[in-house]
């Protein structure tokens, strides 16, 4: 076996390790190398150049800028003056609304960003021509992500997942987004083009909001396996989301166990042996992400899609329950707006198999046995001990194993029990594992009963 086979095999069951223990389903966070990668969109500097092109009054170059050491937003703010004083001179190239004296001065230039990006974004998959292409597109549709965070203005995300719903801009804000079956446009989207962010007064309002966007994203980032496709490592929007990240995962430079960082290597060979962690350096911290090198993303995207959601649940559907189920204890019910029998409401909070009876949901075999006993995710258990998440728990049933020999996961015993669901499972455990790996974890005496 070749060593990059091996690579892959350690790194798949890795991830499908990731996925078993939370339990959900991934959050992917796209940037524009997955447009390049599929139909060729350019990245930031290629835009400003592009742009450069496209307007007859833009005489300096983008390089000329960079080289001063003028940001890409500056250059953006520079560029959207340029446009202005065009798009005066030449109405006929913009709609007459443009020209209303409310008009901001920047809706000239973010009309051409959407206009290019019209015009070069397939409208469908099938207009994809190369067959590998496709085939990892359909891959990468078949995670079926809890979420998608993109900064990208182009639509091509959502002609992949056309059930999912664009959030975009300030909308994400909003506290009626469910964010399950959504994707989240923080950087604006083609069909409003106003709401694009691209100069630096976009920029510093951004910035200035990013705290309630982070606080939003964060609630989910700790509970869902995230992988990063399309950017790269230097990339100043994924640097500030990684630092976020880091506050509430990880503790003391500790490898974030659940962010996967997808990167495209071409000159990748058989014997290639790539480095399976990432460290980024930020704010002079190191935040150390599990990595992925590849120069094929389809057996990464078919990974993924391991814990497939259940088929013929639709994203569009279950965004709509929750939504209801949202609107109805925020205010239905409050409010009195609607009859409410109270003594049902208990009786379903408190019996676990009467909530998916009410929602017309019944269970394939009756787990209610297993429930009881195994009631707990390893999340639920690292939290319980103090942890963030599970990445703690985890390390605790590895040094059990490196002091005893065993692994209480690996088989069904009175610490763990695997539930298979389809081609994958889901990891249970009871009371009995916190009661010892907080043994483990104070240092004290244990016996392992298996």
């Amino acid at each position: 076996m070749s060593n990059y086979k091996k690579y892959q095999i350690e790194v798949a069951e890795d991830i499908q390790s990731t996925l078993d223990e939370m339990g959900t389903q991934p959050i992917l966070f796209v940037g524009s190398g997955l447009s390049k990668r599929y139909f060729n969109g350019p990245n930031w500097i290629e835009l400003l150049e592009i742009l450069k092109q496209r307007c007859k009054d833009i005489e300096t170059e983008v390089g000329y800028y960079i080289q001063d050491k003028v940001s890409l937003e500056e250059i953006g703010s520079i560029y959207t003056e340029n446009y202005r004083k065009w798009a005066w001179k030449n109405k006929e190239n913009f709609p007459e609304e443009l020209f209303a004296v409310n008009v901001p001065k920047d809706a000239y230039i973010k009309y051409e960003i959407s206009k290019f990006f019209q015009e070069i974004t397939p409208s469908e998959i099938d207009e994809i021509k190369d067959e590998n292409n496709k085939k990892e597109i359909e891959l990468l549709k078949n995670i079926q992500p809890h979420a998608v965070i993109t900064t990208n203005y182009d639509n091509f995300i959502e002609s992949i997942l056309p059930d999912y719903q664009p959030i975009i801009g300030q909308q994400v804000l909003r506290p009626d987004t469910m964010s399950i079956g959504e994707i989240f446009k923080i950087h604006g989207c083609i069909t409003k083009p106003q709401e694009l962010i691209f100069n630096q007064e976009d920029y510093d309002v951004f910035i200035e909001k990013k705290k309630y966007l982070s606080a939003k994203l964060l609630t989910f980032f700790a509970e869902h396996p995230l992988l990063f496709i399309g950017y790269s490592g230097n990339d100043k929007n994924i640097q500030s989301i990684l630092s976020d990240i880091d506050e509430i995962i990880s503790t003391n430079g500790e490898l974030i166990p659940n962010i996967y960082f997808l990167s495209f290597n071409k000159n990748l060979n058989s014997e290639a042996q790539p480095s399976k962690e990432k460290i980024f350096v930020i704010n002079k911290k190191e935040i150390r992400v599990k990595y992925i090198e590849t120069d094929n993303f389809s057996w990464v995207f078919e990974t993924f899609s391991a814990n497939k959601a259940v088929e013929n649940v639709h994203p569009k559907l279950l965004r709509a329950l929750l939504a209801r189920t949202y609107k109805l204890v925020r205010s239905d019910i409050p409010r009195r707006s609607v009859e409410v029998d109270f003594e049902m409401i208990r009786n379903v909070v408190e019996d676990d198999e009467s909530l998916p009876k009410l929602y017309g949901v019944s269970f394939l075999n009756n787990p209610s046995e297993i429930n009881i006993q195994f009631p707990l995710t390893l999340t639920d258990v690292g939290k319980k001990l103090g942890f963030n998440g599970w990445h703690g728990a985890d390390n605790l049933i590895l040094q059990i194993q490196h002091e005893k020999g065993n692994n209480i996961k690996k088989s069904d015993n009175i610490y763990h029990v695997a539930i298979p669901t389809g081609s994958s499972k889901i990891h249970k455990y009871s009371q009995q594992t916190i009661d010892l790996l907080r043994l483990v974890k104070n240092g004290e005496a244990y016996d392992l009963n298996i």
